[in-house]
């Protein structure tokens, strides 16, 4: 019965990939890059590339592989470190102290890759997703594994949105709207190239789009937008259409870096070298099995650790794991994983941390005041 049961999912994923294939084959041609710059390596006449490695996505054969194989494996296996079920380790955020705060720089780990950042008197989302699926409907698709500590409409109101790219468990289309109907007015969104035309098709017209490198100043804050190894698609019919990338945050007193979703690339000592440094990363460390499939866009654990050091962050958040089961490792694999790759990276273990899901951290330290002091020289 089980042999049969993976048979007829195996011959209906087929069937649903050939029929996608041959709608990207009969459109995919008509798609014209309007942003298109020959001087630029990334761009393309139909889209965008990442700088090294593969050019972005994996093809319909890799997929169709990935999932028959999964469905024989019985993969993702359930969690070894939960509490009743998909029950992890969850925290209410202080939201009185939230609200109130307008100088201390801090953090909230919301869940996947939705931070509150809380720096130069302003609140910043990064990739924001609070709905209960990630995809385009609500009733299919990756379900959310571990419920949400605090809603959206609790949260103060939002005055900047930085998303990194158009997958659906980055780009939330009810998380977006409900930002933009915020009392107050809404915030603005900081996009990757492209994004902001889908976002003006939902009726959000608040937003700048930027190219790799581009940069924005923002209510005392430097907004700068940096590349990633990775792809973009809404649909069989825009792959790499929208540009994607990781977002550097600067104040004179604390700087930032979200890295969004990313496989592991050069790109990390060029952003390093070109910064300097952060006080704090947002590195992913989560859907990253199998290696074979996930390697080019997801980074592991050891990955992760490179990058940390790559950037030169003074403290890291592993984010990117644990609310969506999106690939085959367990979803709370990195609380195990990256305390090994700390070891073998010889990094200290409270310079790279995972926080419970709505844990805050409040970011004064020494690296902090260091850094104001030489600003004031």
């Amino acid at each position: 019965m089980k042999s049969w049961t993976w048979g007829l999912a195996a011959a209906r994923v087929r069937a649903l990939l050939l029929i996608a294939a041959f709608f990207l084959v009969v459109t995919g041609c008509a798609r014209v890059n309007p942003y298109y710059d020959p001087g630029k390596p990334h761009h393309t006449p139909s889209g965008f590339r990442n700088n090294y490695g593969a050019a972005g996505g994996k093809p319909l054969s890799d997929l169709l592989r990935w999932y028959v194989e999964r469905t024989r494996d019985g993969l993702p296996r359930a969690p070894s470190t939960h509490v009743n079920g998909y029950d992890f380790p969850l925290v209410r955020p202080d939201l009185a102290w939230l609200h109130a705060n307008r100088s201390e720089p801090s953090v909230t780990w919301i869940g996947h890759a939705t931070l509150l950042l809380q720096m130069g008197g302003l609140n910043i989302l990064t990739d924001p997703h609070f709905s209960e699926r990630a995809f385009a409907v609500q009733w299919m698709g990756p379900r959310r594994r571990v419920p949400l500590t605090v809603k959206l409409d609790e949260l103060p109101r939002i005055d900047l949105v930085v998303i990194s790219h158009s997958h659906y468990d980055h780009l939330d289309r009810d998380s977006v709207l409900a930002l933009n109907r915020q009392p107050g007015g809404a915030p603005l969104f900081l996009v990757p190239l492209g994004v902001e035309r889908w976002l003006a098709d939902q009726g959000i017209t608040r937003t700048q789009a930027l190219d790799w490198w581009g940069q924005v100043q923002h209510g005392g804050l430097e907004v700068h937008f940096v590349p990633a190894q990775h792809w973009s698609a809404r649909t069989p019919f825009d792959r790499n259409s929208m540009l994607w990338g990781g977002w550097v945050i600067r104040h004179p007193s604390f700087s930032f870096y979200f890295a969004g979703d990313t496989g592991y690339s050069n790109d990390f000592r060029d952003i390093g070298e070109r910064f300097g440094g952060f006080d704090f990363a947002a590195i992913p460390v989560g859907a990253y099995l199998p290696r074979w499939f996930m390697k080019d866009q997801h980074v592991d654990p050891d990955e992760a650790l490179q990058i940390h050091r790559d950037v030169k962050s003074k403290l890291s958040l592993g984010i990117h794991w644990g609310s969506f089961e999106l690939t085959d490792e367990p979803l709370d694999a990195p609380m195990g994983e990256l305390a090994e790759a700390r070891q073998r990276h010889g990094v200290a273990q409270d310079a790279f941390v995972l926080f419970r899901h709505g844990e805050t951290r409040r970011l004064v330290g020494p690296s902090v005041s260091n850094r104001a002091a030489e600003t004031a020289r």
